[in-house]
């Protein structure tokens, strides 16, 4: 961590004022930017060769099932890891997906490898890439809370989703403009680029030696994670919460339907869609670091579940464009408070030498949430059409609060203070 300083939990600038949490929102923002833009370009462009919902799907089931299958294991490697070069070989690994990417779906494989064979390897390179993400996640929230003191993990928390959310709107934006008008190459091209730019930003983090040394087995190191999420009422709600809205609020995963066949506006209004719900986020998470939505995270953030569920519905029945953005845009500003509040009970319920394997039971159960939530989408689309499928997944999400909400009464008037210094 850099050198003490003066905290002053009022200053919406806190955290920036640490050189090295710096380096790692840069290190954050440019691989979210290329994984973000990744994700669009594959999804249409699979969505282009097959014309079949349900192979929307099968891409977040390829990533969502090695990323939960490896998630504890990767909680248990970043506890006891040395933090910065392990995010270097989570990355060394994204890299040369991405590459196989960029060579496999270039205009002159097609001469050489049919359009059956492409689609296997973009979903194998997408299941290497779920494995990378089974790390990434518990790496870079283990790291996170050794550079800023704990006084500040609200304001980090808050400045670190504002710098996803930020990537969020470029990416897909800049992904679905640059494929529609240069084609697949030159984009995985650009991707590449900013995934290297994240490497460099690697290097500018200083080593973080692990707190946590293994003394007993794997098996009862991963059971002390899972023990700990369980015997938390508000960590397990929480996540319990955001699994199951998320689940069935997937319906972003449809978006190259809405764009191609019922609102026609190709991969240009594709961009623009998915970055509308990432617009929403970013700027209320601007907002949030100046009025913090932590004075009763409890029923706040299930407020925002239920904003999230009825925004998705809105959209799903939407007929114009311009309203669809709006209330995507919506859509992504309830689900920032949801994160921002998530991820600082998180920070804050958390011992730092179990910080690896809480964050791992976490990705289990929201990280690849919305991959599982994409496959959940893309059956009912199938099976019910594509509008119906929305407008139940945010039927379903308004349920899930609901349930929610009359099982966790007690903990509607908590205050932050009262979270952070009571077990609950």
């Amino acid at each position: 961590m850099d050198s003490p300083k003066i905290i002053d939990k009022k200053d919406p600038y806190a955290a920036l004022r640490y050189r090295e949490f710096r380096s790692y929102l840069g290190m954050r923002f440019f691989f979210t930017f290329a994984y973000q833009m990744q994700a669009v370009i594959i999804g249409f462009h699979i969505y282009h060769l097959t014309k079949d919902p349900l192979a929307l799907g099968l891409v977040g089931l390829c990533e969502a099932i090695p990323a939960i299958s490896v998630a504890l294991y990767g909680g248990y490697v970043a506890d006891k890891s040395e933090k910065r070069g392990l995010l270097l070989k989570i990355f060394l690994g994204v890299f040369l997906c991405s590459v196989v990417m960029l060579v496999s779906t270039a205009p002159q494989m097609h001469a050489y490898v049919p359009v059956s064979y492409i689609i296997p390897i973009m979903y194998t390179m997408v299941f290497g890439i779920g494995i990378a993400r089974g790390f990434f996640s518990p790496a870079t929230f283990s790291l996170m809370a050794q550079i800023v003191p704990k006084e500040l993990y609200p304001n980090s928390s808050t400045w670190n989703s504002s710098s996803y959310m930020a990537a969020s709107i470029l990416g897909p934006a800049a992904g679905g403009l640059i494929y529609g008008f240069y084609g697949v190459t030159v984009t995985y091209s650009i991707i590449l680029f900013f995934i290297f730019v994240s490497l460099v930003c690697i290097f500018f983090l200083k080593q973080h030696p692990p707190k946590y040394i293994p003394k007993e087995s794997i098996m009862k190191s991963l059971t002390q994670g899972i023990q700990f999420v369980f015997k938390s009422k508000m960590m397990l709600g929480a996540m319990s919460l955001d699994l199951f809205s998320v689940f069935f609020g997937g319906a972003v995963a449809l978006l190259p339907v809405f764009a191609n066949d019922i609102l026609k506006v190709g991969s240009e209004g594709l961009g623009l869609m998915r970055a509308a719900a990432s617009s929403g986020a970013v700027l209320t998470m601007l907002v949030m670091t100046r009025y913090s939505p932590m004075n009763k995270p409890w029923r706040n953030l299930l407020i925002a579940v239920v904003g999230f569920g009825t925004s998705i519905i809105c959209y799903g029945l939407s007929k114009n464009f311009y309203l669809t953005l709006v209330f995507l845009f919506l859509e992504g500003s309830f689900d920032s408070i949801s994160v921002i509040i998530r991820s600082t009970i998180m920070q804050l319920l958390t011992p730092d030498e179990m910080r690896g394997r809480v964050s791992a039971v976490n990705s289990m159960f929201i990280g690849s949430s919305n991959e599982i939530g994409a496959f959940e989408s893309g059956l009912t689309a199938k099976l019910m059409r594509t509008v119906p499928a929305v407008v139940f997944g945010g039927c379903m999400t308004i349920l899930v609060a609901g349930i929610t909400y009359s099982k966790t009464k007690s903990l509607l008037g908590l205050s932050l203070d009262e979270i952070n210094n009571k077990e609950v």
